[in-house]
Parts: C-alpha cells; sequence; structure tokens
C-alpha cells in the first residue's frame, strides 16, 4: 500500500536540545497510527510539523508521495490536516461556537456573522460528542475536560483527512474516553487516517493498527499493534523495564493535620444550588487521600476551597492543626502551609514568558533575596537543587518553560511548591500528559514525601492510579460525598459504583 504521509530523516533543534534526530516512518491511509514515547521523546514536536505549527525543521515531508512543507497550520488545514493539541488553544472570553469556528466563521447572505447557524452546528457537534455544553457558554466557564471537549468539537467541524490526536483524553474521565473512542470509530469508517498519541498504553491497544516508538528524539522502532504487548512497548519507550508499583505498604498515618466539616460551596442560578454539598474528612500526616469521582462531581472545586482559590466563598469550616482556618486568598493558604498543583498547567500553573528556573522559583524568591534584592546565583542554586530533586529536563535555568515538554513542566510546577515545605500538599489530577516513567517518579516522590509526614490530597480521572497512590479514597457525586474507601476496600467497580449514586 502507498504511504499517505512519509517522513524523511526529520530533524529539529532548539537551543540546547535536540528535539527530532533524523526519525523516519511512513502512515498508510486510513490507519490508526500510534505514537509512543516519554516526555521529551520528540512526538509533540513531530506533530506540530506536520500541522505545520512548526514550519522551520531539516528534513523532508512527503503527502501522497508529494514533497510537502507547511507555513502555518492554515497551510496545512488545506492539505487535510487537522491537529487536536495537547495544550489547549481555546479564547477564554469567547463562547464554545465562537471557538469552535473561530477564523472561519459562518456569515448569512448579507455578510454578516450567523451566530444562530454557528450555535447549531457547535450543538450539532457537540450532540456527536454526547456532551452537554451549552454554545453560547464562555470557554472560562468550563473545566478543563469540557474545554478538551471543544478543542475536539473544532477538530471535527472541518471534513478532515488526516487528525492528528496529542493525548485527547489527558482531562477526560473513562465515560467521557470512550464516547471519543466511538467518534473515533466513525471518522474511520469514514476513511479519516488518525495520528494518536498517549501515554495511556490501554487505549493505545484498544485503538492502534501500528505504534512508533520515539526516545530522546530518536525513532526506536515502528510495530503492528498485533505483534507487541504492553510491557514490550513500555521497555521500549523507556529503556528500562517498569516495575509494577507497590506504594503505601508500610507506611504509618500520624495525627490529624486537616479536618473539614460540613463545607458547602454554593452554585448561584443553577438548580442544583451548590457545587459541593455536606463535605467532611480529615486528612492525617504521612497520609495520601484520594479524591475519585466523574466530572462535575466536585474533585477540583474541593482543593480550589481548602487553598482559598474558590469562586464562591464556601461555609463549613476547615481546621488546621487543630485550628479554626478561613482563606480569602490563596496567599493565605501558602502562608499557612497548603500547596496546590492546578489541572489546568498552562492556564494556572505556568508562567509562560518566564524561564524554567524562575518558574520554579518564584514562590520563594524571599529565600534567595538578601537586603530586599533577588541574588541571581542564589535563585539559581535554589531552583537547581528542586530540579534536581525531581528530575525536571531542561537544558539550563534560563531555558523557557514553554520549551519543555508537559510532563517536565509539570515536574516545574511541583518543584516550585516543594519549595515552600509545605504541610498540604493538594494535587489536581497531577499525572494529566504525563507519560509511563514519568508517572513512576512521581509516584514514586510522592511516597517519599507523604513518608517524611506531608499530608497529601491528589484527585484523578485514572482509578488505578488512585489505587495504587492512597491509602484511602472519598468518592464524589454531584457535589456530594456518597462513599469513603480504605486500600484494602477499594477497587474500580465500588469507587465506580459510589461515583454514579445520585439522590433518589
Amino acid at each position: 500500500m502507498t504511504p499517505l504521509i512519509s517522513i524523511l530523516k526529520v530533524t529539529k533543534r532548539f537551543p540546547g536540545v535536540v528535539a527530532l534526530d533524523r526519525v523516519s516512518f511512513d502512515v498508510l491511509p486510513g490507519e490508526l497510527h500510534a505514537i509512543v514515547g516519554e516526555n521529551g521523546a520528540g512526538k509533540s514536536t513531530l506533530m506540530k510539523i506536520l500541522s505545520g505549527v512548526i514550519p522551520d525543521f531539516e528534513g523532508e515531508l512527503r503527502l501522497r508521495g508529494q514533497a510537502v512543507r507547511f507555513a502555518d497550520a492554515r497551510s496545512a488545514e488545506k492539505h487535510g490536516i487537522r491537529i487536536i493539541h495537547q495544550e489547549l488553544n481555546l479564547v477564554e472570553n469567547l463562547s464554545a461556537a465562537a471557538n469552535v469556528f473561530l477564523g472561519r466563521e459562518k456569515r448569512n447572505r448579507w455578510g454578516l456573522l450567523d451566530d444562530r447557524g454557528m450555535a447549531r452546528a457547535t450543538a450539532d457537534l457537540l450532540q456527536q460528542l454526547e456532551c452537554h455544553i451549552s454554545p453560547s457558554q464562555l470557554v472560562r466557564t468550563l473545566r478543563v475536560g469540557d474545554q478538551q471537549l471543544i478543542e475536539i468539537a473544532k477538530a471535527l467541524a472541518v471534513e478532515t483527512d488526516i487528525l492528528i490526536m496529542d493525548e485527547p483524553t489527558s482531562a477526560l474521565t473513562e465515560a467521557e474516553a470512550a464516547r471519543l473512542f466511538r467518534i473515533i470509530g466513525r471518522l474511520r469508517q469514514r476513511g479519516v487516517t488518525i495520528l494518536y498519541i498517549s501515554h495511556k498504553l490501554e487505549e493505545v491497544f484498544s485503538l492502534a493498527d501500528r505504534i512508533t516508538v520515539l526516545r530522546d528524539g530518536r525513532l526506536v522502532q515502528m510495530l503492528n499493534r498485533h505483534e507487541t504487548n504492553v510491557r514490550a512497548v513500555t521497555h521500549l519507550m523507556v529503556g528500562r523495564e517498569i516495575e509494577a508499583m507497590d506504594l503505601g505498604t508500610g507506611r504509618q498515618a500520624g495525627a490529624i493535620v486537616m479536618e473539614v466539616r460540613d463545607l458547602c460551596l454554593p452554585w448561584p442560578g443553577h438548580a442544583r444550588a451548590w457545587r459541593l454539598q455536606n463535605i467532611s474528612f480529615a486528612l492525617r500526616r504521612g497520609e495520601i487521600l484520594g479524591i475519585a469521582g466523574l466530572m462535575g462531581a466536585g474533585r477540583t472545586e474541593l482543593l480550589e476551597c481548602l487553598f482559598g482559590a474558590s469562586s464562591e466563598t464556601p461555609t463549613g469550616s476547615v481546621l488546621l492543626e487543630g485550628r479554626s482556618v478561613r482563606f480569602a486568598h490563596p496567599w493565605e493558604a501558602r502562608a499557612a502551609g497548603i500547596a496546590l498543583v492546578t489541572e489546568d498547567r498552562k492556564r494556572l500553573g505556568l508562567f509562560a514568558n518566564l524561564s524554567a528556573g524562575a518558574n520554579v522559583s518564584i514562590c520563594t524568591l524571599e529565600r534567595a533575596a538578601l537586603g530586599g534584592l533577588v541574588r541571581p546565583r542564589r535563585e539559581r542554586s535554589l531552583a537547581g537543587e528542586a530540579i534536581h530533586k525531581l528530575g525536571v529536563k531542561t537544558a539550563a535555568f534560563e531555558t523557557a518553560i514553554t520549551s519543555l515538554s508537559g510532563g517536565n513542566q509539570q515536574k516545574a510546577i511541583i518543584a516550585r511548591w516543594l519549595l515552600t515545605k509545605p504541610k498540604i500538599l493538594l494535587l489536581d489530577d497531577p499525572t494529566r500528559g504525563v507519560d509511563i516513567g514519568a508517572k513512576e517518579e512521581l509516584y514514586r516522590l510522592m511516597d517519599q514525601l507523604c513518608r517524611e509526614g506531608l499530608g497529601i490530597i491528589v484527585t484523578s480521572s485514572e482509578l488505578p492510579e488512585l489505587l495504587t497512590l492512597c491509602d484511602r479514597i472519598l468518592v464524589l457525586c454531584e457535589g456530594r460525598m456518597t462513599a469513603e474507601f480504605s486500600r484494602s476496600e477499594a477497587t474500580e467497580q465500588v469507587i465506580m459504583e459510589a461515583a454514579t449514586r445520585r439522590e433518589s
């Protein structure tokens, strides 16, 4: 079969980093071709080259046998190539419909914007995705998972021959991911060729025809899915065997560090009235407490309340080391020894205009100051120690944070908060977009911090992650706590049953 896409000796260099090194392979018409590798392997860089986002590279691309080089994303789209980016690329102050049709707005016969037509078309797309978002809703009011669905709707709004999906399920729950897989099945029936990046190898092995493995910017191997297995691909990705994680055994929880009593978060104008209702629990030192629930259950809202970052003022009480606290601003929570790593890395976690080192040191600059002035050598030493501890792959302190892979950006944010020496670490879906090797490193780090006496609360869209990490798991459904399980009691089945247990 003649290849649809041929990638020939493609090389891409950034300052101090070779992101891709003479990568060559073919993509066949109509196949779902998975691209896997650790963070920093070059997957997203290669997809950005294919979609015209990065026009400057060495090597050659061939499309249907003809050499092509796209000047920008619009040029690639004219050739039938669309990309769904891992990092969301939406305009927050526009509606869902305006985002879906941004740059190719529908107009009526008088040349005016056809808002109704765009709203109808967006509603149809969202219905295909089995998503109940209003086309008129502002994107900034949506949670990350819903924003991800808007990003997917943007790509589906245009007739596409080649669709690139870069971690499309990273912010989706299992049920939402299943919806997306049904859409992928329908696209394949239409003959659409799909390039699929995912760190979730279970997805890859359920969807892909062939799998290309990259490591450190180089092609390792291309495999037929039926001729390999998860363990073999994992070994190719990381260059070593990944052992099954067995954390939590032998951990001893200490005294209660935080107690939450009857926490409620109002939801003005909504029929449900409450985002969170009567949430009560305790967190002990040296314990990892998991928060499970489907999208909209209130996981993120709960962590925001504890960090003083909620949109509305919560009621109820929070006790920190036995003392009642009420934070009006995240700075107060930080000063009290609480740290939050948000689920939305791009919008709420990164300072995109600062270097990698400055992103790490920004919350603890007082420790690098002398006489009221920040001393660069002290700041470098401070950030460098944290970067080394978490294994952040960056060429230098000055390296732009936006040039790091998603997983290394996440590790830099965690490093920032660990420098504040928190008593409690709140982690909101911390391994979203992080590869299997980096996940292992983060799991071991959380276990180490827990054994050092830190109290950790973690949410995750992946139940196996919570089952691996947590001493206890609380389950939320529509803002209410429906169950609590110890490590020995928790299974995926009982958690899902509690996560769907609505009020009768």
